[in-house]
């Protein structure tokens, strides 16, 4: 077999990850750890509370973000921010003041509300009843992971360094930025066969990211996204919006 070099790859290695036959395993290559940093080391091992990248090895350290939130997983700590009165429990006028916050306007910001609690709540409720009131616990967050996703979170709601990672080498050829263009076809590239909640899902979260981002220059920072998987960008982008106000 011939073994093709790789994006970020080494000399010593010794089996392959692109073959010619298969093109979408040359065009989307995995970000490959070399070891060069010790809290990247092990990426494909999934971090129960802590969002380390390349180039935020020890995750969010503003605030103590880390620190603070050690008692969550990384997905739990993702919502945190809408959790108004920090008691577990979502409830939906606890995403519509949330998303208002983070800037979607009275429109987007209900859009949202529905569509989350609409979608979400009952996987997170602890029997087979549906909860009338259509909250959100945090504590069964986890279980509103879908398909057809970047596998950034696993299905306990911890993070994957390396899926994160992968999200940049894949469609981005290692920048540290992405683009919408580059997210679509991330989507496309994700696309489980008869998953249309997962398509739907990834899209409308890609898109709303994007929204709340607003980059002038188009350019969604690979930072800024990795806020957004551990929420911590939430109270930024809110006591920015809340101090020009």
């Amino acid at each position: 077999m011939d073994y093709q070099p790789l994006v970020n790859g080494g000399p010593d290695d010794s089996f392959a990850r692109a073959i010619p036959s298969v093109p979408d395993t040359e065009a989307y290559q995995p970000f490959i750890d070399l070891g060069s940093n010790p809290m990247l080391r092990h990426a494909g091992t999934a971090r129960a509370n802590i969002a380390p990248s390349t180039s935020a090895p020890s995750g969010t350290t503003e605030r103590e973000w880390t620190k603070q939130h050690s008692h969550q997983t990384v997905m739990q700590q993702h919502c945190n921010f809408f959790d108004q009165d920090h008691d577990g429990i979502i409830w939906p006028k606890d995403t519509y003041i949330g998303f208002y916050r983070l800037g979607f306007g009275v429109l987007l910001s209900m859009f949202a509300m529905f569509a989350i609690h609409g979608a979400l709540s009952y996987n997170t409720q602890p029997s087979i009843l549906p909860d009338p009131f259509f909250r959100i616990l945090i504590q069964n967050i986890h279980k509103d992971k879908h398909g057809s996703d970047s596998g950034t979170y696993d299905t306990e709601g911890r993070y994957v360094p390396q899926k994160f990672e992968d999200i940049f080498a894949k469609f981005a050829s290692g920048r540290d930025y992405i683009t919408a263009g580059e997210v679509y076809v991330m989507i496309r590239q994700n696309m489980c066969a008869f998953d249309p909640f997962g398509w739907t899902a990834e899209a409308l979260e890609w898109t709303a990211t994007y929204i709340m981002l607003w980059p002038s220059d188009g350019r969604m920072m690979k930072e800024d996204i990795r806020g957004m998987y551990d929420g911590s960008i939430f109270y930024t982008i809110a006591a920015r919006r809340e101090k020009s106000q």
